[in-house]
């Protein structure tokens, strides 16, 4: 036996050479090869060289036509996995560098139920290529010989691909300069027959457009609107059958700049500048205007202007409407006073929500200045009078005056009907006061605050009771969605910080009930409510407000219980924010 030894080894290290050979030959029958072939050749060699159970190979990016996984096994089964299959199987080492691989891998039912001794060897450098698994079962594998053929097979394999790829890539772009070239002669002889089409065309069609311009006066006559058009010095030329009624006056009366007549003298100044400004810019423009109807009844109009030119892009004619926004600048007015009537109703709406907060904040004042002014007469009755105490409980009396008068003061300005005042406003400030409004409520309500205001907060540019509104709303919602919770504590949180683009942001976030994900736009419609009692306008006045104040105001629902509600600002000074103050998305609090 000891003799054998040597012989069968120098017998393997011929074969290792032999199949070495075998496999340093390979690349020379996959010149001009297709790299399914390649592929095909590559898992057949290594099967039949090394005596493997399994050869598994999965490409990164497939080459040409070849498939991106494809597996052999030592005998073919009806029942034998798909290449996806074994890729499973092997996924959570694909990535892997060789040597973290495990020695051996239980197939299961794959190859028989037996475990395998698996060697994985990168395609490519650094596997850019691919990966090729080799398996056996027997005990031994792979020995050094069986390992230098696989890493030799490997880089042959990678050499074959590489070149694949290469002609795979000439033969595609060969292709497509081929369509290119094919497609340009199409153009080019297309382009030559649209040329001597257009040569048999051009001078009809100078023709037609003679006509037109005769034709021109009566299209226009027949546009439904007040048209117009000018020459390029800005002198009228024509207007149309309908100007000419709705002035009550003769076409030569409106030739040249005789069309003024018609516009409201207070306009007529700013329409001649836009005018001039449209000209000098030779492109389209508008201006508005009020213009005298034959009755003398002054209307608004929007005037649209547009330039005609020739082929050189020069100028040659100005044509213009003029259409009647009267009607639609008296809507918008109506809707800008309904929105600001609107938005005090919604504060009147709010007063039967703080009563009791407000009876509260009343009583306490008036209460100690009934006390006190009994406590005063005790004192002065007294033999003798003591007029220190009286003089001390009478100062107290006129601070508890004061006091009731502050607050009354606080509701006059929230529910009360007066115009939009810009001015410097103290967001932290400003929350403080709607807070010590609706402490008294939110105490009823069983609501635990917790405040978080951000120190060195910079002012916002604003209305301060409007901006108010919005955070009292926002709080009053919060309290309600809280209404029917038991089963967790009550807690409502604000917070106010720094934008990280600039700006000051404040949060009111519950631990409510919530709201439907997909319905975070619709709590901002209109007359949408989730209340039974309400009327679904505060939240879209709040809206309206901030977007008027230049910000924005939304909703997110929380990770667990409850919603938050965010606005943002901008600062008065533009100065921009630092870090935000608090925890939740990136700079918002």
């Amino acid at each position: 036996m000891e003799a054998e030894q040597p012989g069968a080894e120098i017998q393997r290290l011929q074969l290792c050479i032999n199949d070495l050979v075998g496999i340093l030959a390979l690349p020379a029958t996959w010149v001009r090869g297709e790299p399914p072939a390649i592929v095909e050749s590559l898992l057949d060699s290594l099967m039949r060289m090394v005596h493997l159970d399994l050869v598994y190979l999965r490409l990164r990016d497939p080459v040409g036509d070849a498939p991106r996984e494809l597996v052999r096994f030592d005998r073919w089964r009806q029942d034998a996995p798909r290449p996806q299959e074994v890729g499973q199987l092997l996924s959570p080492w694909l990535d892997a560098d060789p040597q973290a691989w495990p020695a051996r891998l239980a197939i299961g039912g794959t190859v028989g139920g037996a475990d395998l001794a698996i060697l994985p060897q990168r395609l490519g450098l650094h596997g850019e290529i691919g990966l090729l698994v080799a398996g056996a079962a027997r005990a031994g594998f792979p020995r050094e010989t069986e390992r230098l053929l696989i890493s030799v097979m490997a880089n042959q394999a990678t050499v074959g691909l590489q070149g694949a790829r290469h002609l795979s890539e000439q033969k595609r772009v060969a292709e497509e300069l081929d369509r290119r070239v094919a497609r340009r002669t199409a153009e080019l002889a297309a382009a030559n027959a649209e040329l001597r089409r257009q040569m048999a065309e051009r001078r009809q069609a100078e023709e037609a457009l003679a006509a037109n311009e005769r034709n021109l006066d009566q299209i226009i006559n027949s546009i439904p609107g007040l048209v117009w058009s000018t020459r390029t010095d800005g002198t009228a030329e024509f207007f149309n059958q309908r100007y000419l009624d709705y002035v009550g006056r003769l076409s030569g009366a409106m030739q040249g700049w005789g069309w003024a007549a018609a516009v409201h003298p207070n306009d007529l100044p700013g329409l001649i500048d836009a005018w001039r400004s449209i000209r000098a810019q030779g492109r389209s423009g508008e201006a508005e205007a009020r213009l005298r109807r034959f009755d003398g009844a002054y209307r608004r109009f929007l005037l649209r202007v547009n330039p005609l030119h020739d082929e050189e892009g020069a100028v040659v004619r100005w044509f213009g409407i003029n259409t009647d926004i009267e009607d639609w600048k008296e809507a918008q007015d109506e809707l800008r006073d309904t929105q600001a009537e609107l938005a005090r109703v919604t504060r009147v709406m709010t007063m039967g929500q703080l009563t009791a907060s407000i009876a509260h904040e009343i009583n306490q004042p008036l209460s100690g200045i009934m006390t006190n002014a009994s406590t005063c007469l005790r004192m002065l009755g007294a033999d003798p009078p003591n007029v220190a105490g009286a003089l001390e409980t009478a100062r107290r009396t006129i601070r508890d005056g004061k006091r009731a008068s502050d607050v009354i003061a606080r509701l006059r300005d929230l529910f009360g009907k007066r115009g939009t005042a810009a001015e410097a406003v103290d967001l932290n400030r400003a929350t403080e006061e709607v807070i010590a409004l609706t402490s008294t409520e939110l105490q009823r309500c069983g609501v635990s605050l917790r405040m978080e205001l951000a120190d060195d907060l910079p002012p916002v540019t604003g209305d301060r009771v409007q901006l108010q509104q919005v955070i009292l709303n926002l709080v009053l919602n919060a309290a309600e969605a809280m209404r029917d919770v038991d089963e967790r504590q009550r807690e409502l949180r604000i917070a106010t910080g720094r934008l990280e683009a600039g700006g000051v942001c404040l949060a009111v976030t519950d631990s409510g009930v919530g709201f439907d994900p997909a319905a975070v736009e619709t709590l901002f419609n209109p007359f949408y409510t989730t209340k039974s009692d309400g009327m679904g306008i505060g939240l879209s006045v709040s809206r309206s407000i901030v977007q008027n104040h230049q910000g924005r105001l939304w909703a997110e629902p929380n990770e667990g219980a409850g919603a938050t509600f965010r606005l943002s600002l901008p600062c008065r000074d533009g100065s921009p924010g630092g870090m935000a103050a608090a925890a939740g998305q990136a700079g918002h609090p």
